[in-house]
């Protein structure tokens, strides 16, 4: 056996101690690689085994027993893993408190959180606050771990920003995946599943030498399942499985100094994903009663939603408003959430020891592809859509190369780290999103039956106005110029299937770090961290243009000047402002047809942290720390963000005059961390107490028409110019002197975990996260002290999205030996409990979500030396009910004007969507291996 083997197996024979570490454990960016671990390191685990698998950690740079790392981690190994059903990051919830992984609109942008700080929103301009690192390898993007991972080693999970030590930087934390190495034993395993919704899971593994020198591993999985939604339009379901996952790997160790892993992969996925269904009207109860269809809706009810009479009488079913966590879809006839995904690339990682240093280099190229069709508006009302073509994806191509050399220094004294991160990522987004086959008559629906025009409604004739009524009655009605009004309202009736036809957006980013880690032995027992690094980022954007809809400009010469007229009145502004903006929703507009826009940014950033840790026992350690975190600054890949769509191109000096409304500055935090970790015998136990605050944090968020993105601040003395509460119902959120801006968001809290082992068969972990993460009270839109965008307005003084302040999980695993054949039981169980939380990020109270509890469990028999096992398992096991994240439904708001008053949503009539978690699930699974 190689001497790294030799190792391994040492590492692997533990004490009690060990326990803790396979409860908690961590890895950085930098190192999210196995590394040859210290005599030290082996020594302080003893030959007794029966507490089971230790996990070395690498969080700093050296291979370490965690009661040495001063840092807050998690980590969860293979065995883990397979109990609690874990097949992608997703699952890693259950057992990781601090962690929220949740994917809505696009798998391909899934996003993390850790203590409630996450990226929100698809957009792929923005890079991830919680990254992924594949064997040391950083991913374009966190979704990218939605996907199967095939054999795994651990998974560990790095809270707090992560600015000091190679790979990505990041400002919440990191998500490390290590994938099993090549053995120089031969030997395999299989499995296959079979659950509800018709699941099919097949994996596979077969690792070996190919000579004395040289080891190789293949590992392969298969997964199909329908979905967990229906869509009856289309006799078809959504959220469907059908994908596979091959990954090849060599292992060169020539001699105990050189090791080389060599790594490829590639992932496919060709599946329906991601519906949303509406909220139930009892969030809104402005919408009539929806279980008697021959009730009279708004306008004729005064307390009623005219938006929701508008899609009733276009052909949207009522009972859709009504069904509660009903999996049934609205879609329209046609329409398709079809997408495909492919992800590929290779990975060399070097380490070779000098004797007294060790260099450690990973290079790695990745080539990540999504497209994703969608019927958008999310009903049976043709209004939105992307077509299922190649005319609509995003691409990743990422090089990075890290390099590393660490080292001991004065005796032992000092540990000595330097290295440089070097990346390259090309993304491209191809884009034709467009307005639906009903979208006209909706948009005039839409105007017409609200407001002063309601009596006019006539959804079945043409321009939706009752016959007979012409220019002058609509011009009394509206206080408007009667024949543009008309001549507005017609043009407006004609916007079917027109929008974008390839838009194109690119991004060359570069990136490239010089870093050092240095931990000082001043005694015994106290160490002192000290590390700081520098990142470059520099990025080049471009974006080209083609779009249909002549619509647009034709309706903004004919009511601009009621909307900009000083002598027109309320009614005509109101009235020339929706036929603008129905004309010109997310700026899609011929005005932009054949535009290309260009820009560039970049900056320099200093980011650290520094440690002083104290063991006053070999079993007790304790620590305090500092670090500085970032997530690079970027542009907001979405038309929409340039302008308003109220104002024509050619009133601003066209698209490339206002490009620099796309770019958003770096996201900063300052992070403070006092611990403690207690490990012996049978028993762990990890406190932390943390505060990161956050400057510039990066908000992405749907307002109903179109995707902003805002940095988010706070204003240290009053603001200027407006109330900073949502009261307010002008908008008004108030500016800041810009010497007075500071930190916009801080999260604050305390985290527990702790393992118990009283038998060698019987484990029991459990942990607990109080995470308070709130927006300040007083907020401007960016470091200069702007106003916050007015649909932001509920934001100040409360908690983020999906940011519960409550988060416990517990496990309990006993595998009993039964009688003397060698056979073995397998009882397994987890859960996750979580407080209220909200899961909108403009924080509507209408997106609430109340607290709820999780629970995955598995039973079992195993042959002896678990050659062969049979396992029954179940996923959501009481069947809850939960929205991932709720959303203003596109385009669907009713109109505003008196006498309707909504308590809930002051100044609207929005309706909602919402994307719904997993239900119940539950199989049975076959194993084998040799």
């Amino acid at each position: 056996m190689k001497s790294s083997s030799l190792l391994a197996a040492r590492l692997l024979r533990t004490s009690a101690l060990g326990v803790s570490l396979a409860v908690a454990a961590a890895a950085a960016p930098a190192f999210a690689q196995d590394s040859a671990a210290p005599d030290s390191a082996a020594q302080n685990a003893t030959a007794d085994d029966s507490a089971g698998d230790a996990i070395v950690v690498t969080a700093q740079g050296r291979a370490q027993l965690l009661s040495d790392v001063p840092v807050a981690i998690s980590a969860v190994g293979a065995e883990a893993m397979q109990n609690s059903g874990a097949n992608d990051i997703r699952q890693l919830n259950q057992v990781a408190p601090s962690l929220l992984v949740s994917s809505t609109g696009s798998e391909a942008n899934g996003s993390a959180r850790i203590r409630g700080i996450g990226t929100v929103g698809d957009n792929p301009g923005l890079e991830s606050s919680v990254p992924v690192f594949i064997d040391g390898v950083y991913r374009s993007r966190s979704g990218i771990g939605l996907n199967e991972l095939g054999e795994l080693e651990r998974v560990e999970v790095q809270r707090g920003p992560q600015g000091t030590l190679g790979g990505r930087n990041s400002s919440a934390g990191l998500i490390s995946i290590y994938s099993k190495k090549p053995e120089f034993t031969f030997g395999g395993s299989g499995e296959i599943t079979y659950g509800n919704y018709d699941y099919w899971r097949a994996a596979a593994s077969l690792t070996g030498p190919i000579s004395d020198t040289l080891a190789a591993r293949v590992d392969g999985v298969w997964v199909k399942r329908d979905g967990f939604y229906r869509d009856p339009a289309n006799n078809t379901d959504v959220n469907n499985r059908d994908r596979y996952f091959l990954r090849g790997q060599l292992l060169f160790e020539p001699t105990d100094a050189l090791s080389v892993r060599l790594i490829a992969d590639y992932t496919f996925r060709d599946e329906r994903c991601c519906g949303a269904i509406y909220v139930d009207n009892s969030v809104n109860p402005y919408i009539g009663n929806l279980n008697d269809p021959s009730t009279p809706l708004a306008p004729l009810q005064p307390d009623g939603n005219n938006i929701i009479n508008v899609l009733r009488d276009l052909g949207q079913p009522l009972a859709a408003f009504n069904q509660g966590y009903g999996r049934t879809l609205s879609v329209t006839p046609g329409r398709s959430y079809a997408g495909e995904t492919k992800d590929y690339g290779f990975s060399g990682q070097i380490d070779y020891d000098f004797g007294g240093a060790t260099l450690t280099s990973i290079t790695a190229y990745r080539e990540y592809r999504s497209s994703q069709a969608g019927d958008l508006d999310y009903g049976t009302v043709d209004i939105l859509y992307r077509a299922p073509s190649d005319d609509a994806y995003r691409q990743f191509h990422t090089f990075t190369q890290e390099v590393r050399l660490n080292g001991e220094a004065f005796g032992g004294k000092l540990d000595w780290l330097v290295g440089g991160f070097y990346a390259n990522e090309k993304l491209t987004v191809r884009d034709n999103l467009r307005f639906g086959d009903q979208y006209g008559r909706f948009a005039n629906c839409r105007i017409i039956s609200g407001g002063g025009l309601a009596p006019l409604y006539s959804p079945t004739s043409p321009l939706c106005v009752f016959p007979g009524v012409g220019p002058a009655t609509i011009g009394a009605a509206s206080g408007a110029s009667g024949p543009d009004i008309l001549a507005a309202f017609n043009l407006l009736d004609g916007l079917n299937d027109l929008g974008s036809i390839d838009d194109r957006y690119y991004q060359n980013g570069t990136n490239w770090a010089l870093f050092t880690h240095n931990i000082f032995h001043v005694t015994d027992t106290i160490d002192f961290t000290f590390g700081v690094r520098y990142t470059h980022d520099k990025k080049k954007f471009a974006a080209s243009f083609t779009n249909d809809n002549t619509i647009c400009p034709q309706i903004q010469g004919l009511v601009l000047d009621d909307l900009t007229s000083a002598t027109s009145n309320a009614t005509a502004k109101a009235l020339a402002g929706a036929l603008i903006g129905l004309g010109c929703q997310g700026n899609a507009t011929a005005e932009l047809d054949g535009v290309s826009i260009n820009d560039q940014r970049s900056e320099d950033e200093w980011t650290g942290t520094a440690i002083l840790s104290w063991k006053p026992t070999p079993d007790l350690l304790a620590y305090a720390s500092f670090s500085r975190g970032y997530k690079a600054g970027g542009f907001n890949l979405d038309r929409s963000a340039l302008k308003s769509p109220i104002v024509p191109f050619a009133a601003v000096g066209g698209a490339q005059a206002v490009v620099g409304n796309l770019q958003f500055d770096p996201e900063l935090v300052d992070a403070y961390e006092i611990g403690a970790k207690y490990a012996t015998g049978p028993f762990s136990l990890g406190v932390s107490a943390f505060r990161s605050d956050f400057s510039n944090f990066q908000l992405n968020t749907f307002n109903g028409s179109v995707f902003i993105v805002q940095t988010i601040n706070g204003c240290g003395g009053d603001l200027v110019g407006g109330p900073d509460a949502d009261t307010d119902t002008s908008g008004a959120t108030g500016a800041c002197a810009a010497d007075d801006v500071s930190w916009g968001v801080r999260t604050e809290g305390v985290e527990i975990e702790a393992s118990l082992v009283p038998a060698r068969d019987f484990r029991l972990a459990a942990g607990l996260t109080y995470a308070k993460t709130k927006y300040r009270a007083d907020l401007v839109g960016n470091k200069s002290g702007t106003p916050l965008d007015p649909a932001l307005r509920k934001l100040p003084g409360d908690n983020l999205s999906n940011a519960p302040e409550w988060v416990a999980t517990g496990s309990v695993t006993w595998t009993p030996e039964i009688g003397s054949s060698g056979l073995t039981g397998l009882v397994y169980i987890d859960g996750r409990m979580t407080s209220d939380y909200n899961t909108g990020s403009d924080l509507f109270p209408q997106k609430e979500q109340d607290g709820y509890a999780l629970f995955n469990a598995r039973l079992g028999i195993r042959g002896p030396d678990e050659k062969w096992g049979v396992e029954f398992w179940a996923q959501n096991i009481f069947n809850k009910n939960y929205a991932q994240v709720a959303f203003n439904s596109p385009f669907q708001a009713g109109t505003t004007s008196a006498p309707f008053v909504d308590p809930q949503y002051p100044g609207g009539r929005q309706i909602f969507s919402q994307f719904l978690a997993e239900p119940r699930t539950y199989g049975v699974t076959l194993r084998g291996k040799f």
